[in-house]
C-alpha cells in the first residue's frame, strides 16, 4: 500500500556532511557515514545523499565513497551529484543503491531520462528540480547548486521529464532551503497539477508539523527534509534526529484523515 514518505536528505561537501541556507555557506556538521548508521537504527523510509561537489567541479561519482554508503546502507538509498551517463547510473546500482537522483544532467539531455530509464526501470529514476522564485512572479529552475539559472519553467519541465521516464520528481526551494519555515505550499500545488509520478518536496522544513501540513494538503507525497533531521533546539545544536516508528504513523495517520487531500 502506497504512503507517505518521510525522508532524510544529507549534502556532501569535500566528503563532509554540511548543511546550507538557500544553497549558500555550508556548514559542516560531521562524517556522513555516521548519520547514515544513526538513521539505520531510526528506521527511516529511506535515505537520500546528494554529493553537492561532483556537477560544480565537473566531476564524475565517487564510486569508491558511494560503495561506503551503500554498504553501511540498510535502508532504500538514493545517491544524487554528477550522473551523466548512462554507464556511470548503471555502475551506482551495481553498488546497491536503488534511486539515482539526477539534475543538471538530465535539465541540458531530457534523453538521458529515457536511457536510463529504459536499462534500469522508471522507478529507480529520480530527477531533482532546484527552483526558485522569479523577482515578477514564476519559477526558474536552478543547476550548479543554484548558481545557473537555466531559464526553465519548472512546471513545463517536470511534464517533459515524466514523458521521457522519470518515476519520481522532487521539487528542491532555493528560497526555502535551510529557512526551516515550512515548505514551498503555493509551488507544491502548482506541481501536482502538472505530474502523475511521485512527487517529493524538499526545503524548509522546519518541525514535525510541517511535514504533516504536507501530508494533510496533498495525501500521499514524499516529505524530504534536511536541517529538521540533523539540528535540535532554536540554536541548532548538531543532532541526528527522526520521528520514532510510533510518532511518524501517528502523523502520517492523522493527517490522511483529511477530504481534501489526493
Amino acid at each position: 500500500m502506497l504512503r507517505p514518505r518521510i525522508i532524510p536528505c544529507l549534502l556532501v561537501h569535500d566528503k563532509g556532511l554540511v548543511k546550507t541556507v538557500n544553497f549558500k555557506d555550508p556548514k559542516y556538521l560531521g562524517d556522513p557515514i555516521n548519520a547514515v548508521r544513526i538513521f539505520n537504527e531510526k528506521q527511516v523510509d529511506e535515505l537520500t545523499i546528494l554529493d553537492i561537489d561532483a556537477t560544480v567541479q565537473n566531476r564524475e561519482p565517487d564510486f569508491k565513497m558511494i560503495e561506503h554508503w551503500a554498504s553501511e546502507c540498510r535502508m532504500p538509498l538514493c545517491y544524487g551529484g554528477g550522473v551523466k551517463t548512462v554507464q556511470q547510473a548503471q555502475r551506482i546500482f551495481s553498488l546497491g543503491v536503488e534511486k539515482i537522483a539526477m539534475s543538471s544532467g538530465v535539465v541540458n539531455n531530457l534523453d538521458l531520462v529515457s536511457q536510463i530509464s529504459q536499462r534500469v526501470g522508471n522507478q529507480s529514476v529520480v530527477v531533482t528540480l532546484d527552483v526558485k522564485r522569479k523577482l515578477f512572479g514564476g519559477y526558474e529552475v536552478y543547476t550548479h547548486n543554484g548558481k545557473i539559472a537555466t531559464g526553465k519553467n519548472p512546471l513545463e519541465l517536470a511534464a517533459k521529464l515524466q514523458e521521457r521516464g522519470a518515476g519520481e520528481i522532487v521539487i528542491n526551494s532555493i528560497d526555502h532551503d535551510g529557512m526551516m519555515k515550512g515548505y514551498d505550499i503555493p509551488l507544491v500545488e502548482k506541481m501536482r497539477k502538472c505530474i502523475s509520478v511521485p512527487l517529493t518536496i524538499l526545503g524548509g522544513a522546519g518541525k514535525l508539523e510541517d511535514i504533516g501540513d504536507l501530508v494533510r494538503r496533498f495525501g500521499i507525497i514524499g516529505a524530504s527534509a534536511g536541517s529538521l533531521f540533523v539540528f535540535k533546539g532554536k540554536y541548532k545544536a548538531v543532532l541526528i534526529n527522526y520521528p520514532d516508528p510510533n510518532e511518524k504513523d501517528t502523523l502520517i495517520a492523522e493527517n490522511l484523515k483529511y477530504p481534501n487531500n489526493v
